[in-house]
């Protein structure tokens, strides 16, 4: 499924002085796509918030709770909408959640800035934490049942990723941002890394010289291999059942 290394065309080869001047060219670029960035960020902060009913039900592993609950007692919480398909083995399920959730791992940083992170999963409790169980995921899992889907998403269509911020003023909850899509790349450090690298992230959308490892197709999908997220291969490995507890074997 991966050509050999031999057979990928590659930069050319400069001495230090020329590769040096190159990055340091660049370098400059890099600061002003953080400073950007940074602008962005406190752009952000401003934005207007919107009121959201704090009851609105949410099931979680003590059965029903509200969107309250789910700050865990925190100010702020960051949601991830996590598309599910409910009767699907897991080898069906999302690849695009499966990559992205897989990366939100130590939350105490979070933690620390008075925010709670959590998923909201847009399906089954019983099916979708058999997943996270099987995954070896330890964040908060919520189920978030159709009708309190349609309040929380506003308008926006469900079966998508988000990511979506609340700020919680006592018992009065506001959503203050989302994002959808690439914005979900917020949670990845995976493709922040690749993006470093000679060969990038290997996507069509990306911009690279001809000849670079970059189309996937059909067979060899960014997020799957052998028909399965490639992060589960791992977890079968280590003994993990991924049985659902929806007839898929």
């Amino acid at each position: 499924m991966v050509r050999k290394t031999a057979d990928y065309p590659a930069p050319e080869i400069a001495d230090r002085a020329i590769f040096q001047a190159k990055v340091d060219a660049l370098r400059s670029r890099e600061k002003a796509h953080t400073r950007e960035g940074d602008a962005i960020a406190a752009a952000r902060r401003r934005l207007p918030m919107v009121k959201v009913d704090g009851g609105t039900p949410l099931i979680g592993g003590n059965g029903s709770v509200t969107l309250l609950d789910a700050f865990e007692g925190r100010r702020m919480l960051v949601a991830y909408y996590y598309m599910w398909f409910d009767g699907q083995p897991a080898s069906e399920q999302c690849e695009g959640c499966t990559f992205f959730t897989t990366q939100a791992r130590e939350l105490s940083h979070i933690h620390s800035r008075d925010a709670t992170y959590a998923t909201f999963c847009q399906g089954s409790y019983e099916e979708s934490v058999r997943y996270r169980d099987f995954m070896g995921w330890k964040m908060p899992w919520y189920s978030v049942p159709e009708a309190s889907l349609q309040a929380l998403l506003a308008g926006r269509p469900p079966g998508m990723m988000y990511l979506i911020c609340y700020l919680r003023q006592g018992s009065d909850i506001f959503e203050t941002y989302w994002t959808t899509r690439r914005g979900v790349e917020a949670m990845d450090n995976s493709y922040r890394l690749l993006d470093l690298t000679v060969y990038g992230r290997q996507e069509d959308f990306e911009d690279s010289p001809a000849g670079w490892p970059q189309h996937w197709g059909e067979t060899n999908h960014p997020f799957r291999r052998d028909g399965r997220p490639i992060s589960q291969w791992r977890r079968l490995e280590a003994g993990y059942s991924d049985d659902l507890g929806c007839g898929d074997g």
